[in-house]
């Protein structure tokens, strides 16, 4: 089957879509139907997908002009990886995290977030980072399956306040791109 989408840097007219996926996953979430964790009215928010486009870090999956997916791709570390036991303690300089990973819950099964994770490890190889890291919310089985799947190993569950969300149990994986 040809692809037919494309992941390119978000600009600030994506910003109402990528809100509006935000909005749908946490109305799932408000209806006991999601697994995310997130928490309505404190994140992920329209500010979260401002923040990411202006700093030039917000990234979108398109299909047929429609945004999709999206996720926000940088070097920073949140706080709490810190008390992760990693396998692999790299310089900084050569991790790249991948940030809020988000599907359409309309398109959900279609391969999109298994296309964006392929995407930001060649996005990571391309910046010279061969770490990658991520995280996930304990409760959301789905995407740790997922990343399991794609050759990610948790490198543990760390208890934190993340995001504004309150005893929240914080699995942080990681990969080597060798």
């Amino acid at each position: 089957m040809e692809e037919k989408h494309m992941i390119r840097k978000a600009v600030m007219e994506d910003i109402p879509q990528i809100t509006q996926i935000y909005c749908d996953i946490l109305d799932l979430e408000a209806a006991q139907k999601g697994h995310t964790g997130w928490v309505k009215g404190i994140y992920p928010s329209k500010a979260t997908a401002l923040e990411s486009v202006e700093q030039g870090e917000m990234y979108v999956m398109e299909e047929d002009g429609v945004i999709v997916a999206s996720a926000k791709l940088n070097q920073k570390q949140v706080p709490s990886y810190a008390r992760a036991k990693w396998e692999y303690d790299p310089p900084e300089e050569e991790v790249m995290v991948i940030h809020t990973l988000t599907v359409s819950p309309s398109e959900n099964g279609k391969g999109y977030g298994t296309a964006f994770i392929k995407y930001y490890e060649e996005f990571a190889l391309e910046q010279g980072c061969r770490y990658l890291r991520m995280d996930t919310n304990a409760v959301n089985k789905p995407a740790r399956a997922l990343y399991h799947k794609l050759g990610y190993k948790e490198a543990g569950v760390v208890p934190c306040n993340f995001n504004g969300i309150k005893d929240v149990m914080l699995v942080c994986l990681e990969k080597y791109l060798g």
